[in-house]
């Protein structure tokens, strides 16, 4: 399969894999940062809530500080920062410190998503650009099944800094394989003003777009940022084998990334947004009701990643085909708001944690959060039906 995908989607999957690694490994290894940091799993979620923060602030401002250079020298840069900031999170002496390193590790990767999709599409060529970005993104998903339970054993076996450091070890193959392979494209903008690049934003469609990955997004990672004290408080599970069920949550984002991308390419990306939104809600509630049965957790665990990331392809190609005047705007806006999500996921599921509910009760939140996603899609689908 890999033989028959091109060198260059190849490497941009490879910054996928070390961002998916940084991004998620955090959710396996959480009480044992809580307990290294000596705050309480609630506390720990805002390691989860700064790096989401990170990659809003930075996916606009590195974009439009970088809008004149071509996008291979834009993806060296932001690979560059990536490794240097997650290189140091691995050495950090103190919660406040890992903080403010985590929202550093994440302001690279808004842009490098935004910008690598936007390569991608030139790259696959008119009519693929949605399967090409499932192929870059491929890379955060199958770090998942691989990745990240290899990351949580080693954080939990030898300390959770060696997983950081390995995160920088990706960050440098990254580097090396962007150089050799992706092609040198022009620069989106040769020049043109900044106040150009916001023309963007009198498009309803891209506000849309970016409500619906900020907020029923953020349903997901209500679940999955503390997915590891539901299933050993709830469930059942024990502490080593926490990994594997992180896996079998990559193998669904991985079936349900490529299935997204092939449901971008065959249909209206917002009806295709509609469809799935409705399943996640529903997954999540079952994910609540029956979250102390092993058996249907197992099967949900997998469920669950796959409808969700099933949901970035479609958002994506909104986001692109929105802003079509600065599309490496756009396109790293809308990554900045999937983050956004990802923040808010976690912050707001882990309120009823604290306020001392069951370990099931961000469930319940993260259904909220895809339900009002749900809403705006809705009124998105019947305005662009009328038309």
């Amino acid at each position: 399969m890999f033989s028959r995908i091109p060198r260059s989607l190849l490497s941009l999957a490879i910054g996928g894999f070390g961002i998916g690694l940084t991004e998620f490994v955090i959710m396996g290894l959480l009480p044992d940062v809580a307990k290294a940091m000596d705050v309480t799993i609630a506390q720990a979620g805002h390691y989860i809530a700064a790096y989401a923060l990170g990659v809003v602030v930075g996916a606009p401002l590195l974009v439009l500080a970088g809008r004149t250079l071509p996008p291979k020298k834009m993806l060296l840069t932001l690979m560059v920062i990536f490794t240097v900031f997650n290189g140091l999170s691995a050495l950090a002496p103190n919660s406040w410190t890992l903080l403010f390193l985590r929202f550093l590790s994440g302001l690279p990767h808004g842009a490098y998503f935004g910008v690598g999709a936007v390569v991608a599409g030139r790259i696959a060529g008119p009519g693929k650009a949605a399967s090409a970005f499932a192929i870059m993104l491929s890379g955060l998903t199958i770090c998942n099944i691989i990745g990240v339970p290899i990351a949580t054993y080693i954080g939990q076996t030898i300390s959770w800094r060696a997983s950081f450091g390995l995160v920088a070890v990706v960050g440098l193959i990254t580097l090396a394989a962007i150089k050799m392979y992706v092609p040198d494209y022009a620069a989106e903008n040769k020049g043109g003003s900044v106040r150009g690049e916001f023309v963007i934003f009198k498009n309803s469609t891209l506000w849309f777009g970016i409500l619906i990955a900020s907020i029923g997004f953020g349903g997901f990672f209500a679940w999955f940022s503390y997915i590891t004290p539901l299933l050993t408080n709830v469930t059942g599970v024990s502490k080593e084998h926490v990994p594997y069920f992180l896996s079998l949550a990559g193998v669904g984002m991985t079936v349900g990334n490529w299935l997204g991308g092939r449901l971008a390419d065959q249909m209206s990306p917002i009806k295709a947004v509609v469809y799935l939104l409705i399943s996640i809600i529903i997954v999540l509630i079952l994910d609540s009701v029956l979250a102390a049965y092993m058996v249907p957790m197992i099967i949900l665990t997998f469920i669950t990643g796959a409808n969700a990331m099933a949901l970035g392809a479609p958002i994506q190609v909104l986001l692109i085909d929105s802003s079509k005047e600065s599309p490496l705007l756009g396109s790293s806006i809308g990554q900045g708001a999937f983050n956004l999500g990802n923040s808010l996921g976690a912050f707001l599921g882990g309120l009823p944690l604290a306020a001392g509910l069951a370990f099931n009760s961000p469930l319940w939140v993260g259904a909220a959060l895809a339900f009002v996603g749900l809403l705006i899609s809705f009124r998105l689908y019947r305005t662009t039906a009328s038309r």
